[in-house]
């Protein structure tokens, strides 16, 4: 018995896209429908900017339709679609576009400050979205609105690429510029941006004691004139200064304050020897003073030394300031011991109630004849030859 094969034939199912819209608008029920001969159920391959996925089909009445949900009708942009079904599936795309209004005016501005001179500005960047955070579509109308003092400005501008932005430049006098934005009649918050002094120039400094002596007590204040930039704007508070003081032997100190109302102020102890400061302050990298020069008079003309306990206790004093009172504690006496001219040991002490006494211990200082050279105030003594 023979049989002959038997030749299967495939049915051809035809399949046509129905649809006709190319545009939606975010949140619309969206569907597409394809006329098919006969019932199958191939999956949509769903493709936009945030990611793909697949949809299934509902038949009836030789119509397939997919519904596509709101999680992804409710994002903008283009949608690429294939029907699964053969390898000549159907496919196309579609817009879905950004509601025709607004509920949100996403705003960001900076720099928060900016220089007074009209060279540097802020610039305010807008992106106005729909209840979806979609960003409204391009060429959308924003209206920007600026206070400076007692001039105010409207401009407008478009969105471009999601967003519209503006550069908006400082005055020549310092304030506080106030800030808002409005797009298809939905307003943003107020934003503000302070315009500060430029640079400063250059500027004076001056100084105040209460005395000329070098007494290593009393303080000397010294002030800028009020530091103001080329528009006349006074500096914001907190600028820095700088002052330098030389002395005559070239070494320098360095005293600082920052500006209160344009103002700076700093101090430093009067020297305890005889002295002349050169002052000159700057605002780093910015600005640079006058030079003021200072002298200091010596308030200590002589001093004694008394040696007692086998010359192992060495007194100096009394130490008497300008006006024959003691001298302020602390005063700086150094006592050098030398042996042939070579320095051994070198003591320093702080004066109290105008005495300032060194105990030559043994222990350091073998007995011997050694040179004794005492130094206070800018002052030099010595004695010679004295056994220990």
């Amino acid at each position: 018995m023979a049989f002959s094969p038997s030749k299967e034939t495939s049915r051809i199912i035809d399949i046509k896209y129905i649809s006709s819209q190319k545009t939606f608008e975010v949140g619309e029920d969206i569907t597409l429908q394809f006329s098919a001969s006969e019932k199958i159920l191939p999956q949509l391959y769903y493709s936009n900017g945030y990611g793909a996925t697949l949809i299934k089909a509902f038949y009836e009445n030789k119509v397939l339709t997919y519904k596509i949900p709101l999680s992804l009708s409710k994002k903008s942009g283009l949608v690429n679609w294939k029907l699964l079904y053969d390898t000549n599936s159907l496919s196309g795309h579609f817009n879905i576009i950004p509601q025709a209004k607004v509920k949100t005016m996403e705003t960001y501005i900076g720099p928060p400050s900016i220089n007074a001179g009209g060279t540097d500005f802020t610039m305010l960047v807008v992106i106005p979205t729909d209840e979806y955070d979609n960003p409204v579509k391009d060429s959308t109308e924003v209206t920007i609105r600026h206070q400076f003092l007692s001039k105010e400005t409207h401009s407008k501008i478009v969105t471009n690429h999601l967003i519209a932005y503006q550069d908006i430049f400082s005055e020549e006098k310092t304030g506080r510029i106030l800030m808002t934005s409005e797009c298809l009649s939905t307003n943003s918050k107020e934003y503000d941006v302070n315009v500060m002094a430029a640079t400063p120039e250059n500027f004076t400094i001056s100084a105040k004691r209460h005395h000329d002596y070098a007494d290593g007590n009393q303080i000397t204040s010294f002030s800028t004139s009020p530091l103001k930039d080329k528009y006349g704007n006074t500096v914001s508070d907190g600028t820095f200064v700088d002052f330098f003081i030389t002395n005559k032997t070239g070494h320098i100190l360095k005293s600082s304050g920052a500006t209160i109302k344009g103002i700076a102020t700093a101090k430093m102890i009067h020297p305890d020897y005889e002295e002349q400061w050169s002052v000159k302050a700057f605002v780093t990298g910015m600005a640079e003073s006058n030079t003021i020069t200072l002298n200091y008079k010596a308030v200590i003309k002589d001093f004694n030394i008394a040696l007692s306990e086998n010359n192992r206790s060495v007194t100096v004093g009394p130490l008497q300031s300008f006006m024959k009172q003691l001298i302020p504690d602390g005063l700086e006496v150094t006592l050098s011991v030398y042996k042939n001219n070579v320095l051994i040991k070198r003591f320093k002490k702080p004066s109290t109630n105008g005495i300032a006494t060194f105990n030559l211990n043994g222990q350091f200082l073998k007995a011997d004849t050694y040179q004794l050279k005492i130094e206070a105030a800018g002052l030099e003594k010595t004695i010679t030859a004295k056994l220990l």
